[in-house]
């Protein structure tokens, strides 16, 4: 287990990443990875995303607000974080906070952005199936640790 963690990141590795499971998905990361590429297993773990958010899909919200709380309602179900929701008229922002962390420093990045593709498809999905429209992308914009993310919903640019 990583020794330098905070107090609050330590809490909620040790409630993300039960032994077994979290480890089974990190040898499956880290084989794809090493096995076809990162950047090659990255729009399978899209997908993996699409395909969680058409099985686990949100009610849908009139407000911003409800939206955000009907995705923080998943998110503590599936102990993954929770996020803030800034809409503009550039688009909208997603700020994940306390993603899960691999306990293994060595694969806290490459796990971070293993999520992060996750959950690109997820938020995608979840936002077309709020009526977004389908020409606009959910993608990584800043990645300010491998447990506080920013994402954008915006035409691409």
């Amino acid at each position: 287990m990583t020794t330098n963690l905070t107090p609050e990141l330590a809490w909620h590795q040790q409630q993300q990443t039960p032994p077994g499971w979290f480890d089974l998905l990190s040898v499956m990361v880290d084989g794809m990875a090493r096995n076809v590429g990162e950047a090659q297993s990255l729009p399978f773990l899209r997908q993996m995303g699409e395909t969680l958010a058409v099985q686990m899909p949100l009610g849908a919200s009139t407000t911003v607000g409800e939206l955000e709380a009907a995705i923080n309602t998943r998110l503590a179900a599936f102990n993954w974080g929770v996020i803030d929701i800034e809409a503009s008229d550039s688009g909208m922002t997603f700020r994940h906070r306390a993603l899960p962390v691999a306990r293994d420093e060595a694969q806290q990045t490459r796990w971070c952005h293993a999520f992060c593709a996750v959950l690109e498809g997820l938020y995608g999905r979840w936002m077309q199936d709020q009526g977004g429209d389908a020409r606009l992308v959910f993608s990584r914009e800043a990645l300010y640790s491998v447990s506080d993310v920013l994402f954008r919903y915006a035409n691409p640019e």
